[in-house]
């Protein structure tokens, strides 16, 4: 079987080299494709492509490239579901996840709790926005971004002047969300495959620091998911569409659980080394099931 991995980075990037290694123990071929290097053609014939590796020949495909993906992907990635190609996670998965403002709606709508949050793409929407989330501080959010970068903590007015100055972008707005004190927090990661719960860890943030990500701290632990959080992961994998999730939540000090990010292409490297699961091969095994529920035969 072939197994597509959308993605800009090659086999040194931790993802792309676990995801083959795992797909060639299991008598599988894992395939990088370079979004920028193949070319979604239309014409008489109906759909097809120009470049290279020969798409036609994947069973299925896991996009990768994270929520920094640009329009000319999506519209790869929507040319390849059309073409009959098996995504994982597919196109209106990554097209909700891919911006923090639609994932929140989506979770909102289905009353899975999320923070406090306003989208503003003014001045005047910030300032009027500070106190319908709870007031200063205030966390700040680009629409889309990666590993914790884009966010910012607000903690009074002159701080809020120096980063519109520079900060804001009228096109796309950004998002003002509730604080939540990192004191008695928790921040965890549930990684969800298949409409299961594959593992879980607890982030420390760094000393004055009030993110929670394993790129930035490289600090993180195994921990028991509870059937509550286990039900609001899985939840928040559902209502976007996700095969395939990281879903990162936050528990205060009064034990309330609030969901902060969904991300359709997570990586694993923290859960492995924290928890001794083989992440990458319970994804591998998800893309198979997903090319065996199309109608795909599946070798090795």
């Amino acid at each position: 079987m072939n197994i597509g991995i959308i993605t800009v980075r090659d086999l040194d990037y931790h993802p792309n080299g676990r995801l083959s290694q795992s797909a060639a123990e299991k008598g599988h071929r894992a395939v990088l494709i370079h979004p920028y290097e193949v070319w979604p053609k239309i014409g008489e014939e109906g759909l097809g492509y120009e470049g290279r590796p020969d798409l036609r020949s994947m069973d299925v495909i896991m996009p990768r490239q994270g929520a920094t993906i640009g329009e000319s992907s999506l519209t790869l990635l929507h040319h390849l579901s059309r073409m009959g190609i098996p995504l994982v996670n597919d196109f209106d998965a990554v097209r909700i996840t891919r911006s923090q403002i639609m994932t929140l709606q989506a979770l909102a709508i289905e009353k899975i709790p999320v923070p406090d949050t306003l989208f503003v793409n003014s001045r005047k929407g910030f300032f009027k926005a500070i106190p319908l989330t709870g007031g200063y501080p205030v966390v700040v959010k680009q629409v889309s971004g990666r590993q914790g970068a884009g966010i910012q903590l607000v903690e009074n007015r002159n701080q809020a002047n120096a980063m519109l100055a520079k900060d804001i972008d009228l096109r796309t707005g950004i998002l003002l969300q509730r604080f939540i004190p990192t004191v008695g927090r928790q921040d965890l990661r549930i990684f969800v495959v298949g409409g299961r719960a594959a593992g879980a860890m607890e982030i420390q943030p760094e000393n004055g620091d009030f993110r929670a990500n394993f790129h930035l701290t490289r600090k993180s632990r195994p921990r028991k998911v509870t059937p509550m959080l286990e039900k609001i992961a899985l939840d928040a994998a559902r209502v976007t569409g996700l095969d395939i999730a990281g879903i990162d939540l936050i528990v205060d000090r009064h034990d309330d659980i609030y969901v902060i990010e969904v991300n359709y292409s997570p990586g694993f490297k923290g859960l492995e080394k924290a928890t001794g699961l083989d992440i990458a091969g319970c994804m591998i095994d998800c893309a198979i099931a997903k090319a065996k529920c199309t109608g795909r035969k599946v070798e090795g």
